[in-house]
């Protein structure tokens, strides 16, 4: 298993240092958000003082950015990294793409198999020459010339990975991506009825291997030293389930479970803006299908309860509270957990 944590971004002069503690420290890659900063940029800073650490946008919203600013700045990125660099993308949902990008919503799944396959597209014309013939319902790239071409990076294509909740983003993935990011907002027994199946469906319908698909995330990891810190972190991650357990788009998971009620309920106490009453709806039993929960000495065996042999890559840390992350001996303990995933199939 593949253990990521995650960049700080509140200010980018903390991220080259933090980048070459992490890859010190032995942790597998470095993702960033797009929460409230931008997610490309501390890439940027992580890669003047790592080697060998993967770099990972975890995620940048796709439909807000045309591909051809993203290609660029990928590419630069696995140029200057030595070939680190996977890009994860996401589509979010409508209110924010209309309401807080201003850019026109269309059904999310056609789109995002446009915007994969034009990334790929201008990258084949940056690496080897290529002429730049995309022509899609949403997205048409015809034109390059030589003055706005760069140099070929002698890397191999940066992997595609994107995020996927529904069942058809998550056949999307399976059938055209490298690797699916799981949403935290994630249950153990969601991957095993909904997410494997669909996935698998995917890939067969282009002949791809799991062997080649890296699936990242799905759910939290809650730990710390001591009983205190775990707690702490608990509710953190308790927030969170409330708050994206609110937004209709995430209903599936909860339907797994009998539980619409509390979704509907945490929806209409998000447009009331009752934001700081919802995570008193999200009893213990329920924040715990979302996070594997321990503390250092106890934590590797709930992982691989949690995630083992669906995700091949977790998160660890969470930089809104003050966990610093985890101690090299226990990344090493959850490396040792078997994953399928062995390597990205991206040749070009």
């Amino acid at each position: 298993m593949h253990v990521y944590t995650v960049l700080p971004q509140d200010n980018l002069n903390h991220a080259a240092s933090a980048a070459a503690k992490a890859e010190a420290d032995g942790y597998d890659g470095l993702a960033s958000m797009e929460n409230q900063h931008a997610p490309f940029l501390p890439h940027a800073a992580a890669i003047t003082t790592t080697s060998k650490i993967k770099l990972m946008t975890g995620i940048a919203i796709a439909f807000a950015r045309s591909p051809m600013v993203v290609a660029g700045e990928c590419f630069d990125l696995q140029a200057s990294s030595g070939g680190r660099f996977i890009l994860g993308i996401g589509s979010q949902v409508r209110a924010h793409n209309v309401r807080r990008f201003s850019v026109p919503w269309s059904p999310p799944v056609p789109r995002m198999r446009e915007y994969i396959e034009s990334l790929r597209a201008i990258w084949s014309c940056f690496e080897n020459d290529t002429d730049l013939k995309y022509e899609g319902e949403h997205y048409q790239f015809t034109l390059m010339t030589p003055n706005f071409k760069p140099p070929a990076s002698k890397q191999s294509m940066v992997p595609i990975t994107i995020a996927a909740v529904g069942p058809a983003m998550l056949r999307l993935a399976g059938q055209v991506c490298d690797g699916v990011r799981l949403h935290p907002f994630c249950t153990r027994k969601y991957i095993d009825s909904v997410v494997m199946k669909e996935i698998r469906t995917g890939m067969a319908r282009s002949g791809r291997k799991r062997e080649n698909f890296e699936i990242v995330g799905g759910g939290y990891i809650v730990t710390g030293a001591d009983e205190e810190t775990v707690a702490r972190n608990l509710e953190w991650v308790r927030y969170r389930v409330a708050f994206y357990g609110s937004t209709p788009n995430y209903f599936p998971v909860w339907e797994t479970h009998g539980l619409e009620d509390l979704g509907k309920k945490l929806h209409q106490m998000s447009r009331e803006k009752l934001w700081d009453k919802m995570p008193k709806e999200i009893d213990d039993d329920v924040v715990r299908l979302f996070a594997a929960v321990e503390t250092y000495e106890n934590i590797a065996k709930q992982v691989e309860n949690r995630f083992g042999g669906a995700s091949d890559a977790i998160s660890s840390g969470i930089r809104e509270t003050d966990d610093p992350g985890i101690p090299s001996d226990l990344i090493k303990d959850l490396q040792k957990i078997e994953s399928p995933f062995k390597k990205y199939k991206t040749a070009w």
